[in-house]
C-alpha cells in the first residue's frame, strides 16, 4: 500500500486583503465536505484560525517553545469547525527576532513528530502573510513545502503589487524545487471594472483566476460572531461561493511558473488602468427622460 500524499497549499496575500477570512472559509468548506484538513496560520498575530474556533485564540508553536525546550506537537494542534485542525506558528516578541522563524519552527516540529501522518490529513493549508515574500515567509515557496501556491488579490494597486512580488519569488525559486502558482483568488470583486482589472492582470502574468469572491456584509456579520460564513450563514450566497472556491482548490492539480511584470511594466499597466477609470467616470451619461415625456414622444 502506497503512502498517502497530503495536498499542501499556501495562500498568500497582503495584510487586510481578506486572506485569513477566505482561507478559513475554504478550510470550513472542505471540513464540512468530509476532508481532513489542517489550517496552519503563519502570521505572527496568530489569528488565522480564530473564526474556526468561535473567535478563540490558541497558543502558538513559538509560545509553547518559549515555555519549554521540548514540546509535544499535539499541544499545538486544536480542533476547529467540523473537525478541522488548527495550528498557529506565531512570532517573536515585538521588536525582537525574525517573524518568519515561527513558520520554520512550527513546520519542523509537526513534521518531526509525524503529526500530519498521524491525523491522516488530506490537505494542509498554510495561511501566509504576503506583503513581503522574504525570510521565513518564503519558506512554503522556497522549500517546496507547499505543492501549490495561491494568492488573494483585489483590484487595488497595492494588492496587485503584492501579488506580482509573490510571482517574482515563485519564479526565482521555480528551478530550485520551489512551489509553483495555482492562480489568483479575486477578492472584493463587485463591479465589472474590478473584474476586468483582475482579468487583465492575470492575462498579462500568464496565470488564472481560481474564483471571484465579492465583498459581502454576510462575511462581516459572521466574523462579528467569531465564525466563518460557512458556519454562521451556511445557506447564504456567499457561503456557496466559498464552497465553490474550495472545490476548485481541491480539484486543482497543475500549477506553473507565472510571468511577473517588472517595475516599469507594472507602473505603465496601472497608469493605463487609472486613465481608463477616469475616462469612464467622466463620460457623459444619457439622462433618462421622464415617463410622461417618453410616453408622449412615442
Amino acid at each position: 500500500m502506497g503512502t498517502k500524499v497530503i495536498k499542501q497549499i499556501a495562500i498568500y496575500g497582503k495584510g487586510g486583503i481578506g486572506k485569513s477570512t477566505t482561507t478559513s472559509n475554504i478550510t470550513a468548506a472542505l471540513a464540512e465536505a468530509g476532508y481532513k484538513v489542517m489550517q496552519f496560520g503563519c502570521d505572527p498575530k496568530s489569528d488565522s484560525t480564530n473564526t474556526l474556533r468561535g473567535g478563540d485564540y490558541i497558543p502558538s508553536v513559538l509560545d509553547l517553545l518559549r515555555e519549554n525546550a521540548r514540546v509535544d506537537a499535539h499541544k499545538a494542534v486544536f480542533e476547529g469547525f467540523a473537525g478541522s485542525y488548527c495550528v498557529e506558528a506565531g512570532g517573536p516578541q515585538p521588536g525582537v527576532g525574525c517573524a518568519g522563524r515561527g513558520i520554520i519552527s512550527a513546520f519542523q516540529l509537526l513534521k518531526q513528530q509525524e503529526i500530519f501522518e498521524e491525523l491522516d490529513l488530506d490537505i494542509v493549508i498554510f495561511d501566509v502573510l504576503g506583503d513581503v515574500v522574504c525570510g521565513g515567509f518564503a519558506v512554503p515557496v522556497r522549500e517546496g513545502i507547499a505543492n501549490h501556491v495561491f494568492t488573494i488579490s483585489s483590484s487595488d494597486f497595492m494588492a496587485i503589487y503584492a501579488a506580482n512580488n509573490l510571482f517574482k519569488g515563485i519564479k526565482t525559486y521555480s528551478d530550485k524545487g520551489g512551489a509553483l502558482l495555482g492562480g489568483v483568488i479575486a477578492n472584493s470583486i463587485n463591479t465589472d471594472f474590478q473584474r476586468a482589472i483582475i482579468d487583465d492582470f492575470v492575462e498579462k502574468t500568464q496565470t488564472q483566476v481560481i474564483e471571484y469572491v465579492p465583498r459581502s456584509l454576510t462575511v462581516t456579520q459572521s466574523e462579528l460572531q467569531g465564525k466563518t460564513t460557512i458556519e454562521a450563514a451556511p445557506t447564504s450566497e456567499q457561503a456557496q461561493i466559498y464552497r465553490q472556491l474550495a472545490r476548485n482548490i481541491i480539484a486543482h492539480t497543475e500549477s506553473k511558473v507565472p510571468s511577473p511584470l517588472d517595475s516599469q511594466e507594472l507602473r505603465d499597466w496601472s497608469s493605463d488602468w487609472g486613465r481608463r477609470l477616469i475616462e469612464e467616470e467622466t463620460r457623459p451619461r444619457r439622462k433618462a427622460r421622464p415617463r410622461r415625456a417618453a410616453a408622449l414622444a412615442s
